[in-house]
């Protein structure tokens, strides 16, 4: 598969499945840095209509990245502290 068939095949994916570049990066077996790159500067000269798909799905991510961030910070110390209870 051409990098030009990748990137198409990515945005795809992230538009459909709704997902962050780091988790298509891990579903791809790619590091995130070429994911990044295929879907923001491969794919605009690729197919411009999906690149404008695909970032409404980046900039939302974006958006609310601080939340997820969160999120995981309160999973992880409240896991912490339910196995030094016991």
């Amino acid at each position: 598969m051409d990098s030009m068939d990748r990137a198409i095949h990515i945005a795809n994916y992230i538009i459909e499945q709704d997902t962050t570049v780091r988790y298509a990066a891990s579903v791809f077996g790619i590091s995130k840095s070429t994911v990044h790159k295929d879907v923001s500067y491969r794919l605009q000269s690729i197919n411009f209509a999906l690149y404008q798909k695909v970032q409404k799905v980046l900039q939302h991510n974006l958006s609310v990245r601080h939340l997820r961030g969160g999120e995981a910070t309160r999973c992880k110390y409240n896991h912490t502290k339910t196995q030094h209870l016991f």
